[in-house]
Formats: structure tokens, sequence, C-alpha cells
């Protein structure tokens, strides 16, 4: 396992510990994704995460302090969810089959 994978799967669980539920790794085992836009990677022993323009770092070695952090943003950002969320999802999901959404 190398170090970027070990790092994220530390942050994820720390996130899900905190009840961010929906963070998921997207692959390349250095990203996780948290939120809409709201994104951690972890490079060079540094969890940077981005959410828009809006870019903040912590140490690698603290996946508690950053999950903390990445937490609170994550809940901040859906106590105020865009007006476009609802129309992307669903076009994204496309339309309902019979009884389920």
């Amino acid at each position: 396992m190398n170090e970027a994978r070990a790092a994220t799967e530390k942050l994820q669980a720390e996130l899900h510990g905190l009840g961010v539920t929906s963070a998921y790794d997207v692959g390349d085992d250095a990203t996780v994704s948290v939120w809409i836009g709201l994104v951690v990677r972890y490079r060079d022993g540094f969890y940077r995460w981005q959410e828009g323009p809006v870019k903040r770092r912590h140490l690698g070695t603290d996946p508690a302090g950053c999950a903390m952090r990445v937490a609170r943003r994550s809940k901040e950002l859906q106590a105020d969810i865009p007006p476009w969320w609802d129309d992307l999802v669903r076009e994204l999901r496309g339309k309902p089959a019979q009884d389920y959404p």
C-alpha cells in the first residue's frame, strides 16, 4: 500500500467517524471527494483540500484534524445547498423508473 492510499484511508475513516459517510475515493488512491466541489488530495505529506477557488492544506500526520476541518466545511455547504443542485441530480439520474427515484 502506498503512502497516499494509506493517508486517504485514514482520512476516510476519520470522516466516517464524524458522520461524513458520503466521502469516497475517486480511484487514484490520493483523492477523496467529500461534497459538491469539496475534494481532498494527499500529496507531499499534506492533505490539500479545495472547494472551488479556495485551497487549504493540513499536515498529513494529522488525519483527525484534517477530517474535523473538512467535515465542518462539508456541513456548512450542505446547510446551504446551491439551487442548481437538484436540477443537476435530476439530469444525472434521468427519469424515475416505475416507483424508483
